[in-house]
């Protein structure tokens, strides 16, 4: 099965460089039309110019293809409103956000400033949750949509001198689990990508040979799928260096200790018990939590007694 986009409208922020702009151009070379959002500023998220966008929109245009570029700061509301408007009076639609647009802001937690903190999450995170937003009704509207966030293996597993990403891009994932359940019944497929590319974002972080393999090209695939009317929901996939694969959050079976006194020793001393992660699951929702723990805790008490481990 080819993987196209024939007329699908697609709007990817942050497209100015690096991995947007190949999200970009991969999305019109196969077919879509796309918006091409960037501030166009600084790595840190200082200054701002169209001029990143329509180079990129010049690029498309050249190799045959549909794109329109925007200057829209993903933190402003209603830019990014007026953005998608713009697709909307240009194509008449929206059928694809990736929300790509993030900025770094990298210190120690301790060095770190509080306004710098906030400055990353309100890109990364209110900024994705801006995008969505704003096309939501929209894509409960035509009843179909697909939305690919970006995390990172710094939100997923941490990483030195970036609480503030970190913290911004588990949070998208946190988001993309709530959207996927809410727009499951309006055909709207919600996923998120956790890249590892070399771009401007990452000059510096990493010795040179590693990241000459780590091109964004490499990352590409994984968001054309993700972005397909094909595509899985509540999925997260990671890429890079031409290698794919998938992370889960995922739930212990644990074990059932009681309420009395003496739980937390019980917990403390079965604590490796409790973590095993021996048949460990996906909870399909965040209800499941629940529904084990009552479940675990109603078979104890048939059973006329708490479940105490040996």
């Amino acid at each position: 099965m080819a993987i196209r986009f024939d007329g699908k409208v697609a709007i990817v922020t942050g497209a100015g460089g690096g991995l947007g702009k190949q999200h970009a151009l991969a999305l019109a070379a196969r077919g879509a039309k796309v918006l091409v959002n960037d501030l166009g500023g600084a790595v840190d998220g200082s200054g701002g110019s169209v001029s990143a966008a329509e180079a990129v929109v010049a690029e498309i245009r050249a190799a045959g293809g549909e794109a329109i570029a925007n200057g829209a700061s993903v933190t402003d509301f209603a830019a990014v409103q007026a953005m998608v408007q713009q697709a909307i009076d240009t194509w008449g639609r929206v059928d694809i956000l990736v929300n790509n647009a993030g900025i770094l802001r990298d210190k120690s937690f301790a060095k770190m400033d509080m306004a710098d903190f906030r400055l990353v999450v309100d890109v990364h995170l209110m900024g994705a949750a801006n995008c969505c937003k704003a096309v939501w009704q929209h894509m409960i509207d035509q009843k179909y949509g697909r939305i690919v966030m970006t995390t990172s293996s710094t939100g997923l597993y941490g990483n030195f001198g970036q609480a503030n990403y970190g913290a911004a891009k588990l949070a998208q994932v946190g988001l993309m689990q709530t959207l996927a359940i809410e727009g499951a019944k309006y055909g709207i497929h919600v996923n998120a990508l956790a890249p590892t590319a070399h771009t401007r974002m990452t000059e510096g972080l990493m010795p040179e040979a590693v990241l000459n393999a780590l091109s964004p090209e490499a990352v590409v695939p994984a968001m054309l799928v993700l972005a397909h009317e094909s595509a899985p929901s509540r999925t997260i996939l990671c890429a890079g260096a031409g290698t794919f694969e998938a992370a889960h959050i995922t739930m212990t079976q644990g074990a059932y200790l009681g309420v009395g006194p003496d739980v937390p020793e019980q917990l403390a001393e079965h604590l490796a018990h409790v973590t095993d992660r021996t048949g460990d699951q996906v909870p399909p929702n965040g209800s499941a939590q629940g529904t084990h723990e009552f479940e675990l805790a109603m078979a104890a008490a048939a059973l006329g007694e708490a479940r105490r481990l040996a």
